[in-house]
């Protein structure tokens, strides 16, 4: 899997040489300077980890943190604080407002760089037990689905529509968001593109995991 990171610091040259040693390691990796640019470059990337400093401007980090476990979208996103405030109240104070971890400046880039790969192997490890419960598993990266053991090819339609369903279980997603996100604003199509969509997904993947609630749009079930 191409592992996405959001690297979060207001210190440009930190931002930069840590961007620099993962890029290194094969990770795509997105940079932003305070919490209000992390929250709308990570509901754009949907990052698998969010590397994330304590003390910035506009939104802090503990705000940031809130933030994104407020998002739905952002549910099985791993959040990390890299900071220079290591003491334990400090640390105490992160894991409060939601962090999976918590890492110390200054630390060494080799220790940096293990530490985000056992994050990783950790978030993979427990999408395959999801998806193995599920019976239905969407890899955005490999344009892959899996159901009940066997890959379903999909039209890119179908499987954009899936992914962005699958992305948000349980969450109902309105027509008109479906619309604005598949076609476009700047497409023009029938009333019933949508219905004819998820009828053909519904054959190949089974009826149980797409509901339909009536005249306001759909969700996914896993």
């Amino acid at each position: 899997m191409n592992h996405r990171i959001l690297l979060v610091d207001d210190e440009i040259d930190i931002l930069e040489f840590v961007r620099y040693n993962l890029v290194r390691e094969g990770y795509e990796v997105f940079t932003a300077q305070n919490g209000e640019e992390a929250l709308r470059i990570a509901a754009e990337c949907r990052p698998h980890l969010i590397l994330l400093d304590r003390m910035m401007p506009v939104m802090d980090g503990a705000e940031t943190c809130r933030a994104i476990r407020r998002d739905p979208q952002l549910r099985d996103t791993m959040v990390v604080f890299l900071s220079a405030l290591g003491e334990e109240e400090q640390q105490l104070t992160g894991f409060g407002v939601g962090a999976d971890d918590y890492l110390v400046k200054p630390i060494k880039m080799k220790l940096l760089v293990s530490r985000v790969k056992a994050i990783l192997k950790r978030i993979d490890a427990e999408q395959t037990a999801e998806s193995s419960a599920s019976g239905l598993s969407v890899d955005r990266d490999r344009y892959r689905v899996v159901c009940d053991g066997r890959e379903i090819t999909l039209p890119r339609k179908e499987f954009a529509l899936l992914d962005l369903l699958y992305s948000s279980p349980g969450k109902l997603i309105p027509r008109e968001e479906i619309y604005a996100k598949i076609w476009g604003s700047d497409v023009v199509v029938g009333d019933r593109t949508i219905d004819v969509h998820i009828r053909k997904l519904r054959q190949k993947i089974g009826e149980r995991h797409i509901t339909t609630v009536k005249g306001v749009g759909y969700k996914f079930e896993p």
